[in-house]
């Protein structure tokens, strides 16, 4: 079976990658296996050395795996480089800090000595998506690298170009053969592989679909998992907020990426003082942005990442206007091949697809609210719970409110991010597991009591 790559922007075929068969499937798994031992028994010194030159790598080559990112997923230029950036940030990162966070721990004890030691499993398994096709596999690899486990790689159908050069990427760098493996497969092929035995652990980045999915396969076999699973943040507007910082931080947080951000803000959630002017600016913001070709400097809104997910999102905005939203911008396909223009609906309500689920795409749902009582009340009103922001300027309003938020990251006067120095992760159906940070690193490791009498 063939694997093709559409470019979003223009319909045309990018690359084809034909499945792998079982035997070579069976070699990247054998080759990993091989490979833990001599990696896993470098100092953190050594494996460091490596990790930054992989950064380098990464730096080097920015702008040929800008073009394949754009390419395959459509990403606009400027939103490539910035994330192989931010990958190549992640490398030096934990090269720098794995010192401190894989020290052992001493534990006041009634022995004469106690500590807390990290180990790490062997191969980790790593199925991700593609609306970030490097960021969310290094955000992964980086601190499973230093903490000295092996990593097999299924990425995302669409993307398998981008696979390959991560992996080209660490082989240039010097990472040692059978550390880091590429398993172009299909989703039956990869639940035979979470279930192999060689396979120690698994970590998904996708849909609550995949997650149920992924997570039990892996739980069948009693391994360790980590998902991350959809959101549908909520952007709460105090009737106290700065328009100007507010509005900005709107457009950029629900229409980057083409709005294919699970920590995208989707559900705007605005106090009655405030609606009227925040939604007048936040369209008039929003109809700025351009939908066109991603590698031109002046487009500003990309298209989206393939024809069916633009079509579905085209559905749920549908059927969400037939239930009473009202369209404020947007809201029809547009003649590119993936495009879909900046949208927003108001008036939105429980019962509506733009309330209830993930829209996956760029557009936005304005739900209206009296007061704090109410805005934390509907923002937690979701089965998500991946992030969420607060926009006032009370800070420590702000605060109290954010620490109300059932999610798993909380922002004020911000958008939510990702970012190498804290944990990222969900809770309710956004997943469970950590990664990034000290919590990440330690996801995939044992971590061992050690107790002297």
């Amino acid at each position: 079976m063939t694997i093709e790559t559409t470019n979003p922007a223009t319909g045309k075929v990018e690359y084809r990658h034909e499945l792998m068969t079982p035997a070579q499937v069976d070699a990247v798994l054998a080759a990993s296996v091989k490979a833990f031992p001599a990696w896993s028994a470098l100092s953190l010194a050594e494996r460091g050395k490596v990790l930054r030159a992989i950064g380098a790598e990464l730096r080097r080559r920015r702008e040929d795996i800008q073009r394949t990112i754009t390419a395959e997923m459509g990403k606009l230029r400027k939103e490539a480089l910035a994330e192989v950036d931010k990958c190549a940030g992640a490398c030096d990162y934990y090269a720098d800090h794995a010192a401190d966070y894989l020290q052992d721990q001493p534990v006041a004890t009634d022995g004469q000595r106690s500590y807390v030691r990290y180990e790490p499993i062997g191969c980790v398994l790593a199925v991700m998506p593609w609306n970030f096709p490097l960021w969310q596999v290094f955000r992964f690899l980086a601190p499973a690298f230093m903490a000295g486990n092996v990593a097999v790689l299924k990425h995302a159908s669409n993307v398998p170009r981008c696979a390959d050069v991560i992996g080209e990427v660490v082989a240039a760098a010097g990472l040692p053969e059978g550390v880091f493996g590429v398993l172009h497969i299909d989703n039956d092929q990869a639940a035979e592989v979470i279930r192999d035995a060689r396979v120690a652990a698994v970590t998904l980045t996708g849909s609550e679909r995949a997650g149920r999915s992924v997570a039990a396969n892996a739980g069948s076999q009693l391994k360790k998992s980590v998902m991350e699973l959809g959101g549908s943040d909520a952007f709460i507007v105090l009737d106290d907020a700065d328009l100007d910082k507010t509005v900005a931080g709107a457009v950029a947080s629900r229409f980057g990426n083409a709005g294919q951000t699970c920590i995208a803000a989707k559900r705007f959630i605005v106090q009655d003082a405030i609606a009227d002017a925040f939604v007048k600016r936040f369209v008039e913001a929003a109809a700025k942005l351009q939908l066109g070709d991603p590698q031109d400097e002046a487009t500003t809104l990309a298209p989206m990442a393939r024809q069916d997910l633009r079509d579905e999102l085209h559905k749920q905005v549908q059927s969400s206007v037939s239930k009473g939203a009202k369209v404020l911008l947007g809201a029809e396909p547009d003649a590119s091949h993936a495009g879909y223009p900046a949208s927003i609906l108001d008036a939105v309500a429980p019962g509506m697809p733009a309330y209830d689920e993930e829209l996956f795409g760029p557009v936005a749902s304005i739900l209206r609210v009296k007061d704090d009582a109410e805005a934390v009340r509907v923002a937690n009103d979701t089965t998500f719970g991946l992030g969420g922001s607060v926009w006032t300027k009370d800070v420590e309003r702000g605060n109290r409110i954010a620490r109300e938020l059932q999610v798993g990251a909380a922002f004020v006067n911000a958008i939510v991010r990702s970012d190498v120095r804290l944990p990222f992760g969900g809770t309710k159906r956004s997943g469970f597991g950590r990664e990034l940070a000290e919590h990440g690193i330690h996801e995939f490791m044992n971590i061992k009591s050690v107790y002297i009498a």
